[in-house]
């Protein structure tokens, strides 16, 4: 008995680690994405989004979902001006560690 309830809670356990219910998915892949932003001025921010080896276009249309969602939220605009961002050409992207990043300015 006791044996069964430890296997039932590593499975929850586990199965509780991958994306929710409510998770978008980006050229049929999850990706975790995360902004952040300067101390001194909030506009701007990094967009920071892995695993990219999944689908760099996929890994592009995340980070401008989370830019997005950050810009309309803080500042009622979805405008994004952008100095590295998803439609700029793929050399000129930054790709560390199986995580891309890309700049951005919710203008005022």
């Amino acid at each position: 008995m006791r044996g069964g309830l430890i296997s039932l809670l590593a499975v929850a356990t586990v199965v509780s680690c991958g994306p929710s219910e409510d998770s978008i998915l980006f050229d049929g892949q999850f990706y975790r994405a995360r902004l952040d932003t300067d101390r001194d001025n909030r506009r701007d921010f990094t967009v920071s989004v892995r695993p990219v080896s999944a689908s760099l276009a996929g890994a592009k249309e995340a980070a401008r979902y989370e830019a997005v969602v950050y810009c309309v939220n803080r500042y009622g605009s979805s405008d994004i001006t952008w100095v590295v961002g998803p439609d700029s050409p793929d050399e000129s992207l930054t790709i560390s560690d199986d995580t891309l990043f890309l700049r951005g300015e919710c203008p005022s």
